[in-house]
């Protein structure tokens, strides 16, 4: 059913809801509350911390100020808990409020609290009589995530008529499996989500579509492994000349852990069965070198190796270094680059070359699969940072050869018992050393009144030809519902005028042109940018072994993976590298999780303290988590149920109970997960 057969969703509001890609009802079903509004009982001045929505029954103890500032009317006056504590309430625009609010008279104030030195301010309060705030108290009331034009009220009224009208999401799961799991029903979920009675409630129908989701992944993982595509070796690949003689001129020695996992794949590729590898390696571990000999191997053997990187940028900068060291060691091999962006008569030659097999080693984007370039003797594909081959991926890599050996390389710090289900079809080497000329990064985590010394600091580092990178989580002002974190567009503009025009200063955010991006990213890569202010576009891409600063600005609005990622981009050199987080938050767990980073530059200790600081998670936390290409379910917080799914998985596929005919509905349903979904998984 189209979401525009709903009463009251017109050709216009029809459109804004395909802005946020609800098209159908089951679209809007599945369109989950980021948050929800809960009426909790009122609390004291000195219980409140930022970024958190609270009513205080309070007493007015001063005179409302009616003052002008600009197009607005600010109206503001102190309150007082029953401890004296007070707190100043301001108001834009609402000059009326000064005829209500009495000296002395009690009320119910409802608002974010938000801090300025030792002030405590909430601004634009909502007003509650006593009885009235009583009434609301303990509901929880959904908060979607919107676009420009379209209401929260609006989502919520054609979600609550879907339901009104019956539809709903076909039970898939037999009746045994909800038992045996004890998991509430799928539309008393999908329903209970939206509009949940209580906290309970939310939690069991948040568990239900997190496991779900989980569930359909390890399925789909599980089937395809049963299809068959661990097939025989056609390719048997050792060790070789090449790589011993690029092994002698390294200007460094492998650590135990690259040896070890170079090892696992020589003995993969010299089997009997084709290798699917993950080398899951932290930030500057060193997995890139592992691949290039693995590629020379193959290629000494007879054979074609492909790279294929997330950017253009980046496959760049792997050409320019495999190609640097194919040149100093005088190997008789050809590197070629396969990009988008390339010319016509660019792109004919470099698949000319693969075709005939002048070309051994073949560098690029997802342009290295396209349907128009073929191989001569294709042994092995190796994807680079986060990237991993989906169902269709793999059905062409399939075409291109005969079922080649396939590396994954992943920064993504995962605790091995999850990643061991998360990549299932692969085999895990891991790499938990990091080369030992690579200096530790330095962190620090201060407040905003810091940010005057962290300039000066850029300036110094600056000056002794290094670069730097600014964290913002924002692109333009305005794109967070209100919220004021800085952005790059402005922050840029902030720097420019600060440091006068004696630095360059470029911003880059993922709204750019594809073109415009990459052409950013290269002059920085080229030394021509000196400081780059940027969204988390910079998390993987782009090497710039002489950026040896990052200043991440609203630290406490990124997660700890995330920001680890981040500062992966420093500390690339041989420079002594630094890493500057700056947060105003004053919630102690946030700043607890955000000094794991200042203890600690392992990713593998940093996703482990993660995983135990999060707990059972927070049950308001239903916020979309993108993690993975999950929608709700985050491998930390949910790693409990993730591992429940994964055995549940494994007994449907195990058991063959995928072919009785009380699990005709959930194989309909993972004929459909397979062709919509799991291949959009950034895993």
């Amino acid at each position: 059913m189209k979401i525009s057969e709903l009463k009251g969703i017109g050709d216009k509001t029809e459109k804004l809801f395909n802005r946020l890609n609800v098209f159908t009802a089951e679209d809007l079903l599945n369109f989950y509350p980021r948050t929800y509004d809960v009426y909790e009982e009122p609390v004291k001045v000195s219980e409140m911390t930022e970024d958190k929505k609270y009513a205080l029954w309070g007493t007015i103890v001063s005179s409302c100020e009616l003052n002008n500032a600009g197009r607005y009317r600010i109206l503001s006056v102190y309150a007082a808990d029953d401890d004296g504590c007070r707190i100043k309430l301001t108001w834009f625009n609402m000059p009326f409020l000064k005829n209500n609010l009495k000296r002395g008279y009690r009320y119910i104030f409802r608002g974010e609290a938000a801090f300025k030195g030792s002030l405590v301010f909430m601004e634009q309060p909502v007003i509650y009589s006593y009885d009235d705030y009583m009434r609301r108290m303990n509901t929880m009331q959904p908060v979607y995530r919107l676009t420009s034009g379209l209401t929260n009220n609006a989502v919520t009224k054609a979600v609550k008529q879907c339901f009104d009208m019956g539809l709903g999401i076909k039970e898939y799961l037999p009746e045994d499996m909800l038992q045996k799991e004890d998991l509430m029903d799928i539309n008393n979920a999908v329903n209970s989500i939206h509009f949940p009675k209580d906290f309970d409630i939310l939690k069991a129908a948040r568990r239900r579509i997190v496991f779900d989701e989980f569930f359909m992944y390890a399925l789909s993982l599980r089937s395809l492994k049963n299809a068959g595509l661990s097939e025989n070796n056609c390719y048997k690949i050792d060790s070789s000349p090449y790589s011993d003689k690029i092994l002698s001129n390294l200007t460094y020695s492998l650590t135990n852990a690259q040896q070890k996992a170079y090892g696992e794949i020589i003995s993969d590729m010299s089997g009997n069965r084709t290798m699917n590898r993950l080398i899951q390696g932290d930030v500057g571990s060193g997995k890139t070198i592992i691949a290039l000999l693995a590629m020379m191997d193959a290629v000494y053997a007879g054979y074609q190796s492909v790279l294929m990187a997330p950017t253009e940028v980046l496959a760049t900068q792997h050409f320019e270094t495999f190609s640097d060291i194919i040149n100093n060691n005088k190997l008789p091999v050809k590197c070629v680059l396969m990009t988008g962006s390339m010319t016509a008569a660019a792109k004919r030659k470099a698949h000319r070359m693969a075709e005939t097999g002048e070309a051994n080693i073949i560098i690029g984007t997802h342009a290295v699969i396209t349907e128009n370039v073929n191989y001569n003797k294709l042994a092995l594909v190796v994807t680079d940072e986060q990237h991993r081959f989906g169902v269709k991926q793999r059905e062409a890599l399939h075409k291109k050869g005969r079922s080649p050996h396939i590396i994954v390389m992943s920064a993504t710090p995962i605790p091995r018992s999850l990643a061991i289900i998360l990549y299932g079809d692969l085999d895990i080497s891991v790499i938990d050393e990091k080369p030992s000329m690579r200096l530790p990064v330095k962190n620090c985590i201060v407040d905003d009144s810091y940010r005057p010394n962290a300039y000066r600091f850029i300036a110094g580092e600056l000056e002794k030809g290094h670069q730097a990178y600014i964290i913002c989580a924002m692109a333009k002002e305005g794109e967070d519902g209100g919220e004021n974190p800085e952005n790059v567009v402005d922050y840029a503009d902030r720097l420019k005028e600060y440091y006068g025009g004696k630095f360059k200063i470029e911003y880059l955010h993922g709204k750019l042109k594809p073109s415009v991006k990459n052409d950013i990213m290269e002059r920085f890569a080229a030394g021509e940018i000196q400081i780059l202010v940027s969204t988390t576009v910079v998390e993987v891409g782009i090497n710039v072994p002489n950026a040896t600063v990052m200043v991440v600005e609203n630290a406490e609005r990124f997660g700890l993976a995330g920001l680890h990622q981040l500062r992966g981009r420093v500390g690339r050199g041989d420079a002594q590298s630094y890493c500057i987080f700056i947060s105003n938050t004053r919630n102690s767990l946030t700043k607890e999780r955000l000094n794991i980073l200042k203890q600690s530059n392992d990713g593998f200790y940093i996703a482990e303290q993660d995983l135990k600081l999060r707990g059972p998670g927070d049950m308001l936390g239903v916020r979309q988590s993108g993690d993975f290409g999950f929608v709700l379910g985050d491998i930390y917080t949910d790693a409990s149920t993730l591992k429940l799914a994964s055995e549940a998985a494994r007994q449907v596929i195990d058991e063959k109970l995928i072919e009785r005919t009380e699990y005709g509905d959930l194989r309909e349903r993972l004929d459909l997960y397979m062709r919509t979904k799991f291949d959009n998984l950034n895993l």
